[in-house]
């Protein structure tokens, strides 16, 4: 094992110049984390509670981490990486079976997606899973009202079993533990999952309760190949563990020609910026040996052993948890506590666990949610299951209701209703059939109308019971004779010539179109011309192009110039826009979005002063927020509007009511008796009693 202090050797090191003088000055040293590459393997130390660094060694001593978090460690002043094999250099990594250098060979990736067409509500079983599977993933792929469930083969529920909706959470079994996650715990679209490492020890079963129609269920495991052996897995040093057991330090390292590194406002003055590196030459006041002292335990002999002084906490307040033994080092004669390094610590016990607080925790209903409306209109049902709960050994468990008995029961039953139902109106009458004579058709108008008395789309009312909106009609037998229609109402042309048109038939007792010989040669023009008058004059709208967006980013308007124009030989003459108030105007202004804004600072209007007079204050909030106008840190705080700012600044000055007057010499007999909170005094010696009333605290033209 290595020393206690090698999990922090770059501190160490950095902390062995805290007793030499750096520029004739002593500093405590810590280790300066933002140095990158190249830079990893050297000892630059930063001067606590000053903004400089220096280089105090080229290269730190083998087997100190790189970096703080990783695995890699410094060799030689270079950074080399440490395979799953533990050999240094080595670039072997675990494969996706668990294996050392592996191929990924040793294993099978079994994964689909389950898209069945479900019907009846309740239990229908998706996937298995097999014994020894390993990485095992079964997630909804989008959110729905379904639920997942979990069981083994034995026919012990572990998720959401017995109609009981089980809360998100670890639940251990099949030899494993299963993270169950719902859909408010996960910031993308999927629904619920589960979630293990594996590998199991039986065959489990993987079920989903319908409720709604399938989203389509992901599932993916990993097996065991064929001739395939247990993964031999290394175990894993700490960061800045080395390879043989121990870290060597070297004797001495000279400095005379190391650079040192420190921020310019320290001797030129400079403004602090980043960390900059300097070069000012030699220092050989400072250079002493590189030598991290040894921590040397204290001797350790028989007048200290360990006592047991107490135990941890309960993890749990109830339902069986567990606690463990604290050991403290202390003198086997005073009994008094020591530190830990006087007593051998290969003889300290190993804490066991205990339990304690056996007794099971209170009963409770445990609620499981609602199922869908029975109805999507009107009044409806929905259900939801109701448990009595108890927990024991860190596991829920179902108990009968009459431990319940002390709690309220919830309800199982509500009624529900999602809309009110639309309804079927007939709007029309039926019309005039649609041929004079022999077989035809007759319609009317039918609506889907909410209840509100809005048209809606026809699937919001039940198909079923819908009204005919079409019908035959029989006119009596026909002569075969032409059957014309009206004219068109619109001419083809808006000016100048055009045509208008009609529909000719041939028809005899019932409706079919025959030759033209069925009728005579006679066939009746099916178009006529029409003329609106020379197109020049013309009135019409104008629109111009449109201005560039008021934004530069997030929503904007740009706008256009309408106007009423006519068409003359080739020229226009400006209207007034009366003269187009029959057509249809083009819009003038429209919305538009360059790009998003990012965060920007928004904020509400100034407050009202807080006085009148002689110096107040406003206030206003200003907030930071993104262009979907949530809440933002990313705006920049130097362009953060001011939130308070001074008001009213000049000086008070009491208004003077010029009916407000004494009509007696003597008014400050009246002031003194005190006679002012009479109406009569208070009128007839008006200006004293205001005198003395501007007097208190909040006199008038102060707030």
């Amino acid at each position: 094992m290595c020393p206690e202090s090698s999990r922090n050797i770059r501190e160490v090191q950095c902390a062995s110049y805290n007793n030499k003088p750096f520029m004739g000055r002593f500093y405590e040293w810590e280790p300066f984390a933002e140095v990158k590459g190249s830079q990893k393997c050297e000892l630059n130390c930063r001067a606590i509670g000053y903004r400089f660094y220096v280089r105090q060694a080229e290269t730190v001593i083998d087997g100190t981490p790189c970096d703080p978090n990783g695995t890699a460690i410094c060799v030689a002043g270079q950074c080399k990486s440490i395979g799953c094999d533990d050999y240094l250099g080595s670039d072997k990594v675990i494969d996706k079976c668990g294996i050392c250098g592996g191929d990924n060979t040793a294993c099978k990736v079994v994964s689909g997606v389950f898209k069945h067409t479900l019907t009846n509500l309740g239990y229908h079983k998706i996937v298995e899973i097999p014994e020894g599977a390993t990485k095992i993933n079964i997630t909804e792929m989008s959110k729905s009202n379904n639920y997942l469930a979990l069981r083994s083969r034995s026919g012990r529920s572990i998720i959401n079993g017995n109609w009981a909706i089980d809360r998100p959470g670890r639940y251990e079994g099949g030899g494993t533990m299963f993270t169950y996650r719902r859909p408010n715990e996960i910031s993308s679209t999927a629904g619920e999952s589960f979630l293990a490492d594996g590998p199991t020890n039986e065959v489990l079963d993987v079920y989903m309760i319908h409720q709604q129609p399938n989203p389509g269920i992901h599932y993916e495991y990993i097996i065991p190949g064929d001739n395939v052996i247990s993964p031999q897995l290394l175990a894993h040093r700490r960061p800045g563990e080395p390879l043989n057991g121990q870290l060597g330090m070297p004797e001495s390292t000279s400095h005379e020609d190391e650079d040192l590194h420190r921020e310019t406002d320290i001797l030129t003055g400079q403004s602090a910026g980043t960390f900059p590196v300097i070069q000012p030459g030699r220092f050989p006041s400072h250079q002493p040996e590189n030598q991290v002292p040894a921590m040397q335990p204290p001797r350790q002999n028989r007048e200290y052993n360990w006592k047991q002084v107490g135990k941890t906490e309960c993890t749990t307040t109830c339902g069986k948890g567990s606690q463990y033994p604290i050991f403290h080092c202390v003198n086997r004669i005073t009994h008094d506590e020591v530190p830990e390094g006087y007593c051998d610590s290969s003889t300290k016990p190993i804490p066991e666990e205990e339990a304690c607080n056996l007794f099971p925790c209170p009963a409770f209903w445990d609620i499981g949610e609602w199922s869908e409306c029975s109805k999507t209109c009107g009044l409806g049902m929905q259900h939801r299951q109701i448990l009595c709960r108890q927990i024991y050994a860190n596991r829920t468990l179902t108990v009968q209701q009459y431990r319940c008995q002390h709690l309220e029961k919830p309800d199982t039953t509500s009624t529900c209703q999602l809309k009110i139902c639309s309804e079927w109106q007939i709007r029309t009458e039926w019309t005039s059939c649609s041929v004079p004579c022999g077989v035809g058709q007759r319609t009317r108008d039918v609506k889907c109308v909410s209840n509100l008395g809005d048209i809606v789309d026809d699937e919001e009312c039940n198909m079923k019971l819908r009204p005919n909106d079409i019908e035959n009609c029989d006119m009596g037998p026909c002569a075969k004779s032409w059957f014309l229609t009206e004219w068109s109402d619109r001419c083809s042309a808006e000016c100048g010539d055009g045509i208008r048109t009609r529909s000719v038939v041939c028809m005899t007792n019932h409706v079919s179109s025959l030759p033209l010989e069925g009728c005579g040669n006679n066939r009746p023009s099916e178009t006529t011309p029409c003329n609106n008058g020379p197109c020049a004059g013309k009135v019409e709208w104008f629109a111009g192009g449109w201005t560039q967006c008021s934004t530069e980013c997030g929503s904007g308007t740009q706008q256009r110039e309408v106007i009423c124009v006519r068409k003359t030989e080739g020229n226009f003459d400006v209207l007034n826009p009366y003269e187009c108030s029959y057509l249809e105007k083009p819009p003038s202004q429209q919305s538009c979005y360059l790009k998003p804004c990012g965060s920007k600072w928004f904020h509400t209007e100034w407050s009202t002063c807080s006085k009148s007079c002689e110096g107040g204050f406003r206030v206003r909030e200003v907030r930071c927020l993104s262009d979907d106008m949530a809440a933002s840190t990313q705006c920049d705080p130097q362009l953060k509007p001011e939130e308070k700012e001074p008001c009213n600044t000049q000086d008070c000055v009491p208004e003077i009511d010029e009916n407000c007057k004494d009509k007696y010499y003597n008014c400050n007999v009246v002031v003194q008796a005190r006679l002012c909170v009479y109406t009569y005094y208070k009128t007839a010696c008006c200006a004293s009693c205001s005198r003395v009333a501007n007097r208190q605290p909040g006199f008038l033209g102060r707030r």
